[in-house]
Order: structure tokens, then C-alpha cells, then sequence
């Protein structure tokens, strides 16, 4: 079955497959390392158009819908051609058998998709704006923030989750120098400004 699996008939599937379980190390790794761009909602409109009827309708994420997808695509994929080697002693083409495969992955998706947005109502309490990370306490992670010059901070949200964005510091004479904390007060584009958690007269020189 391994080695019949691994043949030019099979190859779409396993590729889906794989791609499928690299998505999900990504999701477990992404627990550790802060909210995921890519795993954003969708379109706030999406409901009432295709993308809603594909499942897309803003309240799964979209790489739980994608995994969803690569998912019934895989397991339709396989179906069709175990069922096609019995019927008639071998796969089908390559071709034709992700056609079908993606046309009926793609309608068995989107009642999985739409019955996995109703048993996750609480996944979007999680997804936080990024002003909320405003007036939270960071961890410079490496190097030292100065005016002009950014360095890389760890905050965690009020959800436990943590996110690691750009710092400099409020004041022009601000140091914040590795593993020190700091207030983050104000944001412009994806820079934050944060006062450190030390009086003035310590500033590094």
C-alpha cells in the first residue's frame, strides 16, 4: 500500500497531504510564537458571497480553513483512486483524478469548514487588535532600542498570547537595552514607543 501510494497517480495527494501536516506544525509552533498573520479572518463581507458559501465567511480562520481543504482533498483524492484501481485494476490518470478530486474536496469542505466555524465560536476571542498591545509591558529580546534605531520586543496579550513587534523608545535620550522592560504608549504604522521601566537618571550613556 506505502510503495503504491508513493506512484505518479498518488503524487497530488500525498503532496496535499504533506502540505497539510506542515500547516499544522506551523499552528503548534505559532502557539509559542504569537498570532500568525496568515491566520487572520476572512473578508468581513464574505458572508453573503462565494467566499462565504466556500466557508470563508469570517469567523474560521484561514488557516484552519485551508487544512480543512487539503484535508477533503487528500482523503477524496485517495477515495477516487482506490476506487478506481477496483473497479478497473488501476488508478486513474493524474489529471483527471485531481480534477475530481478538487471539485468534490471543494464541496465537502465547505460543510466542514461551515461545521467547524460553529463548534469554534470562542477561536476570535483570541485574535487581539494590535492597539490592544498598547499600554502592555514588553521584553526587549535582542540588541538595544534607541530613537532611530528599533529593536525587537515580546509582549503578551491579555489572552496569554505573546507578539513580538518593533520598539523604540518614547523619549529622544531613551536606552532600552536587552531583557529590559518597557510601557508601550503610542504606535505608528507597526512601531510602537515604549517608556522604560527604570528611572531616568539609570539610562544607559
Amino acid at each position: 500500500m506505502f510503495a503504491q501510494i508513493l506512484t505518479p497517480p498518488y503524487i497530488p495527494f500525498v503532496f496535499s497531504f504533506l502540505i497539510m501536516v506542515g500547516i499544522g506544525l506551523i499552528e503548534v509552533v505559532g502557539l509559542g510564537l504569537g498570532h500568525l498573520d496568515l491566520d487572520g479572518d476572512g473578508p468581513p463581507d464574505a458572508g453573503d458571497s462565494v467566499l462565504g458559501w466556500l466557508g470563508l465567511g469570517g469567523e474560521l480562520p484561514i488557516l484552519i480553513w485551508l487544512t480543512s481543504l487539503l484535508g477533503c482533498f487528500t482523503l477524496t483524492g485517495m477515495a477516487v483512486q482506490q476506487t478506481a484501481t477496483a473497479l478497473s485494476g488501476e488508478p486513474l490518470h493524474q489529471g483527471l483524478a485531481t480534477g475530481v478530486a478538487l471539485l468534490v474536496g471543494v464541496v465537502l469542505n465547505t460543510f466542514a469548514a461551515n461545521g467547524l466555524a460553529r463548534v469554534m465560536p470562542g477561536f476570535e476571542t483570541t485574535v487581539v487588535s494590535t492597539d490592544d498591545l498598547l499600554r502592555r509591558r514588553g521584553t526587549i529580546l535582542e540588541g538595544t532600542a534607541r530613537r532611530g534605531s528599533p529593536a525587537r520586543a515580546k509582549v503578551v496579550d491579555h489572552h496569554g498570547q505573546a507578539h513580538f513587534v518593533m520598539v523604540e523608545p518614547h523619549e529622544d535620550e531613551d536606552a532600552i537595552a536587552a531583557g529590559e522592560t518597557a510601557l508601550l504608549v503610542r504606535r505608528e504604522g507597526k512601531l510602537f514607543f515604549a517608556m522604560p521601566d527604570r528611572p531616568a537618571f539609570l539610562n544607559p550613556i
